[in-house]
């Protein structure tokens, strides 16, 4: 029996959490009774935990972990780690503002056999142009300083064996912001068998984004020492 853990990070979603939390934990029962859902709060500073905490007496396959502040990338890495040392089969990681589809995730479980990972591919963004800016700037990021082309390195839709998490996550900075392209990075160089699957990507479903455009800059900016740092260690 394969072991599911779907890791969902959270930060300040008080608007969003109880039914990303309810959609997610549908997809765990209905995989088996050892899979987990796994929201982990990221030290919100609303009743975003108060909900989750509440939700854990009805959603038995719902884990709720709690830490001090770190960012989205950070949480996820943390969430990974996690999953690992819980005995996870398969990791699946979204994130929990509604933008993705619990039901797109069933044909990624079916293809779960064939493929190292299984990432989406959000090919029609639907959260603002700015956000598909960012998304092109990145791919062009990518392959100046590793020389790869890669659809859609930050996808939060992406399925992934024990055994290759296992062999990447060590390449990742401790609070690297941008764990997830990392990681897609290392699945690419390294020419694991992955496939990019076309998802869909709604405008988040309430609450407002903690990240704005003068924060992407920063992140920008040291992704791009991060990248150069991290290319090294890679040869």
């Amino acid at each position: 029996m394969d072991k599911l853990y779907i890791i969902i990070p959270a930060y300040n979603e008080e608007s969003n959490i109880e039914e990303v939390a309810r959609q997610w934990h549908d997809v765990v029962k209905n995989i088996n009774n050892e899979s987990r859902l796994v929201i982990i709060d990221d030290g919100s500073k609303d009743s975003t935990l108060t909900v989750l905490e509440g939700l854990k007496k009805e959603l038995s396959q719902l884990e709720v972990v709690t830490k001090a502040n770190s960012g989205h990338g950070a949480t996820v890495l943390y969430g990974y780690n996690y999953a690992l040392e819980n005995g996870a089969d398969y990791i699946f990681q979204t994130d929990s503002d509604g933008q993705t589809l619990p039901e797109e995730f069933y044909p990624f479980w079916e293809e779960r056999n064939n493929y190292a990972a299984i990432i989406g591919h959000r090919n029609h963004r639907k959260d603002g142009f700015s956000r598909v800016i960012v998304t092109k700037t990145l791919k062009f990021v990518l392959w100046c300083i590793f020389g790869l082309k890669i659809t859609d390195a930050n996808t939060p839709f992406r399925l992934i064996k024990r055994e290759v998490l296992q062999r990447y996550i060590t390449k990742i900075p401790k609070d690297f912001n941008l764990s997830n392209v990392m990681l897609t990075v290392c699945l690419v160089k390294y020419k694991e068998n992955i496939k990019f699957v076309p998802i869909t990507f709604r405008p988040r479903q309430g609450g407002v984004n903690s990240i704005n455009f003068k924060k992407i800059i920063g992140i920008g900016r040291q992704a791009v020492k991060d990248f150069r740092y991290i290319k090294k260690t890679l040869k």
